[in-house]
C-alpha cells in the first residue's frame, strides 16, 4: 500500500471541485485536470491545475490515482480509452460518478486486459459530503481498494466507506441508494402534501422541525425539508416539475430482470413522471373512458364527492362535505 496522499481529478463539477477542496485542507496532494481558464479559485487553495492530459499523468505518483467525477455514460469511456494508453501497469482508474454497474463490470474487464486496475465508487452524500466529508461505495479486487483506501478514509465521514465487492457492486450499491432515496423523497413529499391539506392551517417548518429531533423519520432530507420549507416561505413559488438524472430508471429495470419487487421504488420514479405532464392527457382519457362506461360526469362532480364520502361520520369528512376549512 502506497504511503504517498496524492489524488488526481478530473471532473472539477460540484462533486470534484468540493472534494479537491476538502483535500486540500487534509493535506492531500491534488493534481487537477481541466482546461487552462477554468478553476482559478481551486488552483489558489493549493491544487496543481494541468490542461493536457499527459503533463496530468507525469504528475502523479506510481500506482498513479485517477479519479473521474464526469456525467455518466459515453464520457467515462472517453476517458477511459485516453488513458487506457497513457497510464502504466498497476496504475488506478476510479470512477466517482452515477455509472451504470453493468458498464462498470465492462469497463474493468477492458482495463484488466492493460493490466490496470478500475475501481468504481458509488459517492453519496451531495455537494456538502464532498466538501465535508462523504460516503464511498467502492467496487474493485482487493489491491486496487487498498491502495486508494487511505485517501478515502481521509475524504469520507467516520464510517462512511466500505469496499461493497468485486467491479459493479460499487455502482451497484449506489443505483440500490439512489432507489431507496427516491423512497423516502416520495413519502416526505407526501406527507408534506397532507399537513398542507389538513382542515386546520399547521405550522408545518416547525412540525418538521419537531420531526427533527427524536422522532423515528429523523433523517437528512428531513433536516433539508425543514431548511427549504422555510428558505422558500413554503411550496406556493416552486415549480412542481422534478427533474432527475435517470439512474434509478435503471434499477428499476435491473429488479424487473431479476424478479425482484421493488413498488415503492418503482412508484416513486412513475410520480417524478407525473410531475413534468401539465396537460395530463391520462386524466383526460380516464375521465372519457368513465363517461362512456358509467356516464360519470367531466370535470367535479359535487354529487359524486358526496357519494363516496356517504357513510364516512369522521371531523374531517364533515369538513370535507361542508367545505368549512379554516384560514
Amino acid at each position: 500500500m502506497a504511503d504517498n496522499l496524492q489524488i488526481g481529478i478530473v471532473g472539477l463539477g460540484r462533486i470534484g471541485g468540493n472534494l479537491v477542496r476538502q483535500a486540500v485542507e487534509k493535506g492531500i496532494e491534488t493534481i487537477g485536470f481541466t482546461s487552462p481558464h477554468k478553476h482559478d479559485d481551486l488552483v489558489e487553495i493549493g491544487m496543481k491545475k494541468i490542461s493536457s492530459l499527459d503533463e496530468f499523468i507525469e504528475k502523479l505518483q506510481r500506482p498513479r490515482k485517477v479519479f473521474l467525477y464526469v456525467p455518466s455514460g459515453y464520457i467515462v469511456d472517453k476517458f477511459i480509452d485516453e488513458l487506457s494508453y497513457i497510464l502504466s501497469e498497476g496504475d488506478i482508474i476510479v470512477d466517482g460518478g452515477n455509472s451504470y454497474w453493468g458498464d462498470s463490470v465492462r469497463r474493468s474487464e477492458f482495463l484488466k486486459e492493460r493490466k490496470i486496475h478500475f475501481v468504481d465508487l458509488g459517492t453519496s452524500g451531495g455537494t456538502q459530503g464532498a466538501r465535508n466529508g462523504a460516503c464511498f461505495m467502492a467496487g474493485g479486487d482487493d489491491a486496487a481498494v487498498n491502495e486508494i483506501k487511505p485517501l478515502l478514509h481521509k475524504l469520507a465521514l467516520r464510517g462512511g466507506f466500505v469496499h461493497a465487492g468485486p467491479s459493479g457492486a460499487g455502482h451497484f450499491v449506489k443505483l440500490v441508494h439512489n432507489g431507496i432515496e427516491f423512497g423516502m423523497l416520495q413519502a416526505i413529499g407526501e406527507g408534506v402534501d397532507l399537513l398542507e391539506n389538513y382542515k386546520d392551517r399547521l405550522n408545518i417548518a416547525d412540525v418538521l422541525g419537531c420531526w427533527r429531533n427524536g422522532s423515528v423519520i429523523r433523517s437528512w432530507l428531513v433536516d433539508l425539508m425543514e431548511q427549504q420549507y422555510r428558505d422558500h416561505g413554503g411550496l406556493e413559488k416552486i415549480p412542481a416539475h422534478v427533474e432527475d438524472t435517470g439512474e434509478v430508471n435503471w434499477l428499476v429495470s435491473d429488479a424487473l430482470q431479476m424478479e425482484v419487487a421493488v413498488p415503492v421504488i418503482t412508484a416513486s420514479v412513475m410520480q417524478l413522471f407525473i410531475s413534468r405532464d401539465p396537460q395530463k392527457n391520462w386524466a383526460k382519457a380516464v375521465a372519457m373512458m368513465r363517461n362512456g362506461f358509467g356516464e360519470h360526469g367531466f370535470g367535479v362532480d359535487e354529487r359524486a364527492i358526496t357519494e363516496r364520502t356517504e357513510g364516512r361520520t369522521g371531523d374531517f369528512y364533515r369538513w370535507k362535505n361542508n367545505n368549512t376549512k379554516k384560514d
